[in-house]
């Protein structure tokens, strides 16, 4: 049997997550080069700073300033230095040299993903990306590879595993928004800037590349409806509970059909949903990740496991290490993204969905009728209603009495819903809308 050569692999970026990549290829390359058929040589490390502390012992002769000169002559380049730029510049210096890339960075997938893609293509090389989602979940090569002959109807993950941690925390210790995010940057889950989580930019990012990859359809993370997770209160996570339902941030990706034109569309939207205790997503605990895909063949399929860190996203850079190094030796194109169908992206007014509504009102006969009159004008029909009295009590008119109401809606069309939340805080019964949740998963 004739050896293959060995192949030479550039890491670009020594953090977290590079760090651990140079150590395993180092420290078990020779494990890797059997599953391969090849050597597997690491011939350098481009980071800003060469002498930098490392979170792992990289040998100083492998550090380097150049990442343009360390490309030139690599077989496959790992980008793992996050950003826009300089990452999108010396990804497609690298496709246009011919080699496989490897990348974890989310956003400029989501930013110049089909730039990225087609500059692969016009060169047979392959750009592999099984780390921007869900970290040491394989999720992107099942949905590209495993289920390519099925037809995926829906994805709803949880993608961010800072905001899922700080709303488990509200559920479980009884903890405030603001108490759980200062335990969440306290043990490293969130960063001292935390927008990108709790705003959701983060999960529609990987939203808009699940939707992309499920239904061949460039999905770009501006076309993805986000509302992160500040304004849930605690009083929500408790109602939620309450009513069997728990709160989580939810990356839900979908075919629908449109109601303006009856064709079939994609949405992809990113927003705090309450999602039944017998659900799946609701047993995902602390800083973990799960996607949870329905396909008309396979049927439900649940992805669960680290949604970060540095060991772990390591795993699912390497797994495409192996991937793009046995390309090399079998021989062959790279395989191009498949976005055939392009459907059409449906804004949010063209889904069909429930809500949860928390009112305060005044607590005084005729309120029930008045409220329920506004669901009637607008189209949605009423499933259930909790009330209970928060100050006062009836007939005291010295402290205008108020109440809480929880309503929870049948399916309706998101804008009709919308109508809904607007006129009732325009009611004069009506003292405040205190909580406006989605409810996924039914």
């Amino acid at each position: 049997m004739i050896e293959y050569r060995n192949l030479r692999i550039a890491l670009l970026g020594a953090g977290s997550v590079g760090a651990q990549v140079a150590d395993q290829l180092l420290t078990h390359g020779d494990e890797l080069a059997a599953r391969v058929g090849a050597g597997l040589e690491l011939v350098g490390v481009a980071v800003r700073d060469v002498d930098a502390p490392r979170t792992a012992d990289i040998p100083r002769e492998l550090l380097t300033a150049n990442a343009e000169e360390l490309i030139l002559g690599a077989d496959i380049v790992v980008e793992l230095m996050g950003g826009l730029e300089p990452a999108r510049t010396l990804i497609l210096q690298a496709l246009n040299s011919g080699a496989d890339v490897i990348t974890a960075n989310k956003a400029l997938l989501a930013t110049h993903g089909p730039e990225l893609f087609e500059a692969a293509e016009q060169v047979g090389a392959q750009l592999y990306y099984e780390a921007a989602v869900g970290g040491a979940i394989p999720i992107i090569r099942p949905l590209r590879d495993s289920l390519a002959g099925d037809r995926v109807t829906r994805i709803l993950g949880i993608v961010n595993g800072t905001t899922n941690f700080i709303l488990d925390r509200m559920d479980k210790h009884g903890e405030t928004m603001e108490q759980a995010l200062a335990t969440a940057t306290e043990l490293g889950y969130a960063e001292a800037d935390p927008t990108a989580d709790v705003g959701g930019y983060d999960a529609a990012q990987k939203a808009g590349i699940l939707a992309s990859l499920a239904f061949h359809t460039l999905v770009p993370a501006s076309a993805v409806h986000r509302e992160g997770i500040t304004e849930v209160t605690l009083d929500d996570v408790r109602a939620a509970r309450k009513a069997g339902y728990v709160v989580k941030l939810l990356a839900i990706c979908e075919k629908i059909v449109d109601p303006a034109t009856l064709k079939e569309g994609v949405s992809a939207r990113v927003y705090p949903a309450l999602v039944p205790e017998e659900h799946p997503l609701a047993a995902v605990h602390g800083a973990n990740n799960a996607v949870f895909v329905e396909a008309e063949a396979a049927g439900p399929l649940m992805f669960y496991g680290a949604g970060a860190g540095g060991i772990q996203t390591a795993s699912a850079v390497l797994g495409d290490v192996v991937s793009a190094a046995r390309r090399h030796v079998v021989g062959g194109p790279g395989v191009a993204e498949s976005t055939h169908a392009n459907l059409p992206v449906l804004p949010i007014s063209a889904v069909t969905t429930r809500y949860q509504i928390t009112l305060q009102v005044a607590d005084q006969p005729g309120v029930l009728a008045t409220i329920a009159t506004l669901f009637s004008e607008h189209g949605v029909s009423v499933e259930t209603v909790e009330q209970s009295v928060v100050s006062g009590q009836r007939g005291e008119a010295a402290d205008a009495p108020a109440a809480t109401l929880v309503i929870g809606t049948h399916e309706a069309s998101e804008a009709d819903l919308a109508a809904t939340v607007a006129a009732l805080t325009t009611s004069t019964v009506v003292h405040s809308v205190t909580g406006v949740l989605r409810v996924e998963g039914l």
